[in-house]
């Protein structure tokens, strides 16, 4: 399957993205963003079809991306259907990877048989490592893990979060890494909960404690000032069960702001037990490194242990047989990281990365700064 791809780059230096990828707005619609990255990034040409596989590719890995792996399927589907038998396997094996990541067993059985039909021979297997991890077999939900800061820098990144737990009726939020607060991204916060609320999403969870314990040190008692982060260390202790504790916030927020404080109301957010481990974890080994799960957003830890891990070594390969997806902030960020190892001499191999990642990987330039190895 490696072999069916090669990347160009649109401006005919090879050297991958230009910048003007930085100014794109990777929250827009995937059929939107993909035009933009092939008018930005170039073709993905595949030897077979040209353009034609090209716009497929890209269009069925921005959707993939962005959560959407119903539509992504469609576009998949609908294009292999049109195919003469023997062709286009690349396109086939994306289709048949996302089903496997949408936990969709009976569509990848009709799939796989078709599948070995066209190119006469045996399809890849169902691997369960590849299957959503919910307990219903339904895909995982949208997660999203929150950086150092909480600041209004994060009212893009809640925008996508709303429209992905909109359409999914269901969202992961981990806020254990947050170390500081201000108002602006309190009251952001407080509203996407709300608004997902509202939205009757459903909502796991994590990292409330680490919250509660760091706005408390930021409130004051008798000084009327950052109301919502008062409000919002009330509904963290809710979340936590701290009872009591909350009743003496809020205590202080009726003193403090001379009005009555929100009422002890039963815990409506489900707790993510796990923290950003569940979303993606990177691993050190001394034979290579690991990333997994789902890497999101421009400051995923996995990218900076990477980065660090490369440091002493001139050869890093990296296993992705566990990574099942990057979104467009984060693959955006790992091109970068990628750009400077190989700028420092530095070669680093993207082994068994699946059919809809390294789809997105392409889209990006990121094979023009590392080796991609697709799983078989």
């Amino acid at each position: 399957m490696g072999s069916s791809h090669k990347k160009t780059s649109g401006n005919g230096t090879g050297k991958g993205p230009r910048s003007e990828l930085s100014t794109l707005d990777f929250g827009a619609a995937g059929g939107d963003v993909a035009r933009a990255l092939a008018e930005c990034a170039g073709k993905i040409e595949v030897q077979e079809g040209g353009d034609a596989f090209a716009g497929v590719a890209e269009d069925a890995a921005v959707l993939y991306a962005n959560g959407q792996n119903d539509l992504a399927a469609q576009v998949l589907s609908d294009f292999v259907a049109g195919l003469t038998p023997g062709q286009g396997e690349p396109m086939w094996l994306m289709l048949l990877d996302l089903y496997k990541l949408s936990g969709k067993r009976a569509e990848f059985d009709e799939c796989v048989i078709a599948y070995a039909r066209s190119f006469e021979k045996s399809p890849p297997p169902w691997d369960v490592a590849d299957t959503p991890t919910s307990t219903n077999g339904a895909p995982a939900a949208p997660a999203v893990a929150l950086g150092a800061a909480l600041t209004d820098q994060v009212a893009k990144q809640f925008e996508r979060v709303r429209e992905a737990g909109r359409k999914s009726g269901a969202v992961r939020i981990d806020l254990s890494r947050l170390r500081s607060a201000d108002e602006a991204g309190c009251a952001l916060l407080r509203t996407l909960i709300a608004d997902l609320k509202d939205a009757a999403v459903t909502i796991r969870l994590a990292g409330a404690s680490t919250v509660a314990n760091m706005l408390g040190g930021q409130v004051l008692a008798g000084r009327r000032e950052n109301q919502q982060m008062w409000l919002l260390l009330l509904d963290m202790l809710q979340q936590t069960d701290e009872i009591e504790r909350f009743e003496e916030v809020a205590l202080d927020y009726a003193i403090t702001f001379e009005e009555s404080p929100p009422s002890w109301e039963p815990k409506a957010v489900a707790e993510l037990v796990s923290t950003t481990s569940e979303l993606a974890s990177a691993v050190q080994m001394d034979e290579g490194f690991v990333l997994e799960g789902e890497v999101m957003g421009a400051n995923a830890d996995p990218l900076r242990q990477l980065a660090a891990y490369a440091a002493e070594r001139n050869h890093v390969e990296v296993d992705c047989a566990r990574l099942r997806r990057l979104d467009f902030v984060c693959a955006g960020s790992l091109f970068n990281v990628l750009a400077q190892l190989q700028g420092q001499g530095k070669l680093v191999v993207l082994k068994n990365v699946n059919a809809m990642v390294a789809a997105l990987l392409r889209v990006m330039g990121i094979d023009q700064v590392a080796r991609l190895q697709l799983r078989r």
